[in-house]
C-alpha cells in the first residue's frame, strides 16, 4: 500500500507510474478522497471542542444559578454527542473507502525497471548455460511421463477435474527429492531458516501480501472463511506483520517447501496439456525482511540463490526483467528465471524474485527501529520462487531425457533418490 503522504506529494510522479503498468490516473481522485477525510476530521474536532467549552459553561450557569441556561447548555451537548457519533461512522465509512482504493493501486516501479506493456517488453539480463542438443526429437514432459507409466493426467480429472496430475513411483520420488534438495542448499549455504507455515489463511494475511482485494477470484476460498495460499509468500512474509524489529536483527531470511494452490482464473487456453499450469503445484518459497537500504542488494543475492538451484541441476536458464506492464502488484522491481524446455524448444518462467519495498510492510504493520532514533520505520520486503518444483521436475525430465524414453538423474538429486541414476520403465 503507498502512503497518502507520498501521493499528495507526487501526484504526478504516482499517475505516470500508474500508466507505465497500463492502469489509469488516480492520483487527484486520492487526494480529493483525502481531503474529504480532513475536512470531515476539522469538523468532529471543531464539534468536540465546542461540547468541552459547553461542559464548562454548564457548571458556570449552575453555580451562578443560572438554571434556563444551564439546562439549554445540556441540550446542547446532548445534540452535540448525537452529531460526533454520527460524524465518528462517517469518519469511518470515508477511511475505509479511501483504504480501499489505496488497497487496489499497485507498487511504484523503480527508476531502472524497463518500461513496457506486457513479457514482449522485458529485457534479457544474461543467458547461463547451454541447452542440450539431442540426436532424436525431444519430447515434452508429459509424453515421457505418461511413456513411463508414472504420470497420470485423466485419472486425476475423473477424481479433481483439470489441471490436476497424478505421480508415481520414481518420478513422485524425483519430485520430492527435488524440493528435499532445494531446502538443504537454501538452509545449509543460503542462510535461510527453514519454516513450517499453515497452508490455510484468513483476509488479513492474503490482504498484507496483497492478494486481497483485488485478486480473489484467483483464490480458492473455504466455506469457513479461509483462504488456500497461492505460495508461502503469504505465511512466510506476515511472520513479521504487527511486529517492530530491531534493525540489529535484520535481514530476515525464510524457506518453506508447501503446496500451492491456484485457480488459475487468468490463464484460460494457456498450457492446458501438462503439469506446467496447475491448480496444486509444490513449491520452495524465498522471503527476506530488510531495512530500507539493504532491499536492492538482497534482491540480487535472492535472485543468485534461486539462479543456483539451476546451476546445480545443470540447466540451462535465462534472467529477465520484468517490465513495468508485466510486473506483479505489489513488486518494485523483478528478476524472472525461465529455464530451457527441450520439448517445447523455448525458455520457461521457473522462478520469479521481487523487491517490494515497504509496500507490503504497510499493509502489515511491519516496523523495525534503528538505535537512537525515536521514529520508527516500515520494513521492505522480497520474495522468490526457490524454485516451483512441479517446473523444476519438468525441465530435469526433459533435458535429461534419452532416445529410449528414460530420464537420466542430475548428480546433484542421487544422493536423495537413494542412489538411481536412470528412471525407466520397470
Amino acid at each position: 500500500m503507498l502512503d497518502i503522504k507520498w501521493i499528495r506529494d507526487n501526484p504526478d510522479k504516482l499517475d505516470k507510474a500508474l500508466e507505465t503498468r497500463g492502469a489509469p490516473a488516480m492520483a487527484m481522485d486520492l487526494i480529493k478522497l483525502d481531503e474529504r477525510r480532513r475536512d470531515h476530521l476539522k469538523v468532529l474536532q471543531d464539534l468536540q471542542n465546542r461540547r468541552n467549552e459547553a461542559s464548562k459553561e454548564i457548571g458556570k450557569a449552575k453555580g451562578s444559578g443560572d438554571a434556563a441556561r444551564a439546562d439549554a447548555l445540556i441540550e446542547e451537548v446532548g445534540s452535540i454527542k448525537a452529531e460526533i457519533q454520527d460524524g465518528e461512522e462517517t469518519e469511518r465509512r470515508i477511511d475505509a473507502e479511501l483504504e480501499d482504493a489505496l488497497a487496489r493501486i499497485p507498487n511504484v516501479p523503480l527508476d531502472d525497471v524497463p518500461i513496457g506493456a506486457d513479457e514482449a517488453d522485458n529485457v534479457e539480463v544474461r543467458k547461463v548455460g547451454e541447452p542440450p542438443r539431442f540426436d532424436f526429437a525431444a519430447k515434452e514432459h508429459f509424453d515421457l511421463g505418461e511413456a513411463l507409466g508414472m504420470m497420470e493426467f485423466e485419472q486425476a480429472a475423473k477424481i479433481s477435474g483439470a489441471r490436476f496430475t497424478i505421480l508415481k513411483g520414481q518420478l513422485a520420488r524425483l519430485e520430492r527429492a527435488l524440493g528435499q534438495f532445494m531446502l538443504d542448499l537454501h538452509t545449509g549455504e543460503h542462510g535461510y531458516q527453514e519454516t513450517v507455515v499453515p497452508l490455510l489463511v484468513r483476509d488479513e494475511a492474503l490482504f498484507g501480501t496483497g492478494q486481497l482485494p483485488k485478486f480473489a477470484e484467483d483464490l480458492f476460498h473455504t466455506s469457513e472463511g479461509r483462504w488456500l495460499i497461492p505460495t508461502a509468500e503469504v505465511t512466510l512474509t506476515n511472520l513479521v506483520r504487527e511486529t517492530t524489529l530491531d534493525a540489529a536483527d535484520l535481514p530476515i531470511r525464510v524457506t518453506a517447501l508447501t503446496p500451492c494452490f491456484r485457480s488459475e482464473a487468468g490463464a484460460a487456453g494457456r498450457d492446458q496439456r501438462g503439469m506446467l499450469r496447475q491448480h496444486q503445484f509444490y513449491k520452495v518459497e524465498l522471503v527476506s525482511v530488510t531495512d530500507e537500504d539493504g532491499s536492492i542488494a538482497e534482491l540480487d543475492r535472492m535472485t543468485a540463490c534461486a539462479e543456483e538451484v539451476l546451476k546445480r541441476l545443470g540447466l540451462a536458464y535465462r534472467v529477465v526483467a520484468l517490465c513495468t506492464g508485466d510486473m506483479g502488484f505489489g513488486a518494485r522491481k523483478t528478476f524472472d528465471i525461465e529455464v530451457w524446455l527441450p520439448g517445447q524448444g523455448m525458455y520457461r518462467e521457473i522462478s520469479s524474485c521481487s523487491v517490494c519495498g515497504d509496500f507490503q510492510a504497510r499493509r502489515m504493520n511491519a516496523r523495525y527501529k534503528v538505535a537512537g532514533e525515536k521514529a520508527q520505520r516500515f520494513v521492505h520486503t522480497l520474495n522468490g520462487s526457490g524454485v516451483a518444483l512441479g517446473r523444476a521436475l519438468i525441465a530435469v525430465m526433459e533435458n535429461y531425457q534419452n532416445a529410449d524414453g528414460s530420464i537420466t538423474v542430475p548428480e546433484a538429486l542421487r544422493p536423495y533418490m537413494g542412489g538411481i541414476e536412470t528412471i525407466a520403465v520397470a
